[in-house]
Formats: C-alpha cells, sequence, structure tokens
C-alpha cells in the first residue's frame, strides 16, 4: 500500500534537503527520496570537501611564506592523504548533520532510486524492494554531474572528474586542467599550491569567463605569477593514453601542439540528471539536460515543480537551497512568496586569489543599454590587506549613472567570498550610490574597499 505525503521531494542536496525541511516547518508531511548521500554532492563532493581541501593549500601557502611575518618555519611539507582524509571528514560530518536535521523535522527518508510513473506518484527501488509514494507535490532536486566529452571520459588512473580529484591516488607532477570555470580553475589552484606543473586550458577567450573582463585579466595575472600555464581560446582535441602518461592534443591559434602529462583534470561543465525519471512522458520539457520552469520553478505539470542545477543556471548551491525554500513556501500556502532572481545571486570561486561577484558585469550593463559610473579600488590601498600580507586584489563597482542602483560588483583578492554578501545585502534592500556612500564602515577592515569603490564609482575616493 501506497505511502501518502503532502510533498516529496527527489534528491537531498542543498537543494532538496532544505526544500523538506521548510515543507515539515509548514506542517507538510513530506517525504525525501536519495539514491546516494545525504547533503548530495555539493555536501559530499562538492563545494565543502574541496574548501577543506583549498584551506589545507592556503595554511601550506602560508607556511612557506612564515618570513614575511617574522615567523621561523623548517622542513615545510604536507601529507597529501591526510589532506584529503581531512576533507572526507569535514564532508561526512555533515553529512552526519543532515539526517539529523531530517530526523528533527519528522522527514520520512527513503533511500533509493526514484521514478514518477504518474502524476502524483513516486515509485522507488531500495534495497529492500520497491516502495510506492504518493503526493500532490513532487519536488525534483535530482541536481547535475560532470559533463563528458567523446574522448576526454574519466578513468579515476591518468584522466580524472571532481571525485577522482578529491581523493587522489597521487600527487600530479604535470597536471592538465581541461576548463576554467570556478571547480577547474580550484582544483588547478590547490594542486598548483602543493606543486604540481599545472596548465589551464580554456576554450573562451579567457579565464573564469562568466566573471567581468577586468577581474578575469587580474585573475590570470595572479595565477601566471604563481607558475601556472594558461591557454586561453584553445581546446584539448584528443587525448592519448599510455603507461603512467597521457599525450594532450590541444588546438590553439589553429594550430594542434601536443603536451605530455601524468594527470589530467576534466572539468568541462555539468549535465542535469533528468534520465530514468519518466519525465518526458509526464510532458514535462527538457532543454539541454535541464528541465525547463518559470521564475516559480513549475514545470507546467500540475504539482510538479524541478529546483537547483536540474533547473539550469546557476549552477550554486545556494540558489538551490533558496529556491528549495520558495517552492515550499507556495506548497505550503504562504502569502508574497518571491521568486529567486539569477542577477542577485553571488557567485563565488576558491581559488587563489578568490573572486566573487553579483550582478552584470560591466560589458552587460552596456550591453543592456544602462549609462554607468564605474569604481575600483585596490587591496593595496587598504590597511588591513597591507596587515595581513595580501595586498593584490581588488574591489569593482557598476551603478546606473540615472539612478544610482548597484548594477553589479566584482572582486578578486583575500576573502572577497565572504564580502561579497554586504553588496548582495544592498542590491536586494535596493540600495543607491548615497546609501552605500553615507554608511560607516569599520576600521581596520577589508570591507573598507567596498566603501572606498563605491566612492570612486562617484569620484570622492579617499585613499587613492
Amino acid at each position: 500500500m501506497a505511502q501518502n505525503f503532502d510533498m516529496i521531494v527527489i534528491g537531498a542536496g542543498p537543494g532538496g534537503y532544505v526544500a523538506a525541511i521548510r515543507g515539515a516547518q509548514l506542517g507538510l508531511k513530506v517525504a525525501v527520496v536519495e539514491r546516494e548521500h545525504l547533503g548530495g554532492i555539493c555536501l559530499n563532493w562538492g563545494c565543502i570537501p574541496t574548501k577543506a581541501m583549498l584551506r589545507s593549500a592556503e595554511v601550506f601557502h602560508l607556511m612557506h611564506r612564515a618570513k614575511d611575518f617574522g615567523l621561523k618555519a623548517d622542513g615545510i611539507d604536507y601529507d597529501l592523504p591526510a589532506v584529503v582524509k581531512r576533507s572526507r571528514g569535514v564532508a561526512g560530518q555533515l553529512s552526519g548533520g543532515i539526517g539529523h536535521l531530517l530526523k528533527k523535522n519528522k522527514v520520512t527518508v527513503v533511500m533509493g532510486e526514484a521514478t514518477i510513473p504518474a502524476k502524483g506518484k513516486v515509485s522507488v527501488k531500495t534495497e529492500k524492494g520497491t516502495e510506492e509514494l504518493t503526493a500532490k507535490n513532487i519536488v525534483l532536486a535530482t541536481g547535475a554531474r560532470a559533463r563528458e566529452l567523446p574522448g576526454l571520459e574519466a578513468d579515476g588512473d591518468l584522466v580524472w572528474f571532481y571525485k577522482d580529484a578529491l581523493q587522489p591516488k597521487r600527487m600530479p607532477k604535470k597536471l592538465l586542467v581541461i576548463g576554467s570555470g570556478a571547480i577547474g580553475i580550484e582544483f588547478a589552484s590547490f594542486y598548483n599550491t602543493l606543486g604540481a606543473d599545472t596548465t589551464v586550458v580554456e576554450v573562451m577567450d579567457r579565464v573564469l569567463p562568466v566573471e567581468d573582463e577586468e577581474i578575469s585579466a587580474f585573475a590570470k595575472k595572479a595565477f601566471v605569477k604563481q607558475g601556472m600555464k594558461i591557454m586561453e581560446k584553445s581546446m584539448v582535441k584528443q587525448l592519448d593514453r599510455g603507461k603512467g602518461t597521457v599525450t594532450a592534443h590541444i588546438e590553439s591559434n589553429g594550430k594542434v601542439e601536443k603536451m605530455e602529462f601524468d594527470t589530467v583534470i576534466s572539468a568541462v561543465g555539468i549535465v542535469g540528471n533528468v534520465e530514468g525519471l519518466g519525465l518526458e512522458e509526464l510532458g514535462v520539457k527538457i532543454d539541454r539536460t535541464h528541465v525547463v520552469t518559470d521564475e516559480y520553478c513549475r514545470t507546467g505539470v500540475e504539482g510538479l515543480f524541478a529546483i537547483g542545477d536540474i533547473a539550469g543556471a546557476p549552477w550554486l548551491a545556494h540558489k538551490a537551497s533558496h529556491e528549495g525554500v520558495m517552492v515550499a513556501d507556495l506548497i505550503g500556502g504562504q502569502n508574497n512568496v518571491h521568486p529567486v532572481k539569477p542577477e542577485s545571486i553571488a557567485g563565488c570561486t576558491y581559488c587563489h586569489p578568490q573572486v566573487a561577484s553579483v550582478g552584470f558585469t560591466e560589458a552587460q550593463a552596456k550591453e543592456k543599454g544602462f549609462k554607468i559610473k564605474v569604481g575600483r579600488f585596490p587591496f593595496i590601498g587598504n590597511g588591513k590587506a597591507i596587515a595581513l600580507g595580501e595586498p593584490e586584489g581588488m574591489v569593482k563597482t557598476i551603478f546606473d549613472e540615472k539612478t544610482g542602483e548597484l548594477l553589479g560588483a566584482h572582486m578578486v583578492g583575500a576573502e572577497v567570498t565572504e564580502m561579497i554578501q554586504g553588496y548582495v545585502i544592498g542590491r536586494k534592500l535596493e540600495t543607491t550610490e548615497e546609501d552605500l556612500m553615507e554608511t560607516v564602515f569599520p576600521h581596520p577592515t577589508l570591507s573598507e574597499m567596498m566603501h572606498e569603490s563605491v566612492l570612486d564609482a562617484y569620484d570622492r575616493v579617499i585613499h587613492m
């Protein structure tokens, strides 16, 4: 006999488990179905464990700079298995925490693989057999996986995807990273810091191609200074796998160059997990492996929603979580439910230096017809940045000249992934340049650069 619920969530990643908890808070009877592990890719194989590894690399980098801070550190080295063990431990701790939160909120957890045989019905293949669930509302939160290009498939030995890079069998000596989006550049940053001879190949005309062009250029300069080789407007056409080596055929400027590596990390994007659910039969529209939805994450099939990576860009955990809350509020009958606006979602990349942004780039603002004012402020002009030994970076702000609206903010440098939220809140509250200029920022802090960048846009900058 089928178990009946008010809401069934398929997938327990940062979108799914949050949607389930919010639904339970609203008094709904909720079930969440997960085929692998609570917390999804983000918590187990993405956001969290990569940040743990990058933190180890950051400390290692600082240890080498001990002399700069009047300190002594001899015999500096790393223990890669120990770095990985710490990373996996952090992920495991948080995954267990998700289970506790779901239990605390009385959410029924069903581990298994789900299909939707008909509207309002979910069939789950578990270790013990098949369980039938029913609900008026079903939320798809199945996430995404790494894109595989023909000839560039991972084998776990010479060619890695993110899971292989998170639990490496060895330390790469000569590493090729294909793709310079957030995933690719974070792994490049980690392994390069630990000493790998790292080459990054990007098909677009610049690294971190979704970022503001000026920020991308600044980041590239820093990466090259750290020893990375950056190949833009280039494409890996073929990988010849040998014994312990990979020969990459890299096309650049119309010529194909052969280069040898011992390890390749493929980070060429993601594809949505839309297969095997029965979506086409239900009449769900799918565009390039992602479910088509409206701004409220409705699929067009009554009672069926899609959130997070499966619903398309931006592919960010915090976007998925907020969509989960929004959908749960809709199902729970809440008033004044607002859609999640992609242009108000911050993007953060935890390479060294960090990169963070929200809103329109300078080019996008111009394309949309805005007459703009642009402000910039360098880390070298900030006392806290100099005291931290982090004088390389910049903050850039873009305003609508007519209204004073903050159209976009872009940063590169130490701790910018923490600072960006100030501008995110500013955009949400519809603050103007006047509001930001009249705000008192504490001293000495890195956040003072956010103030100075706004002042610079209006020719009022003090410390530059």
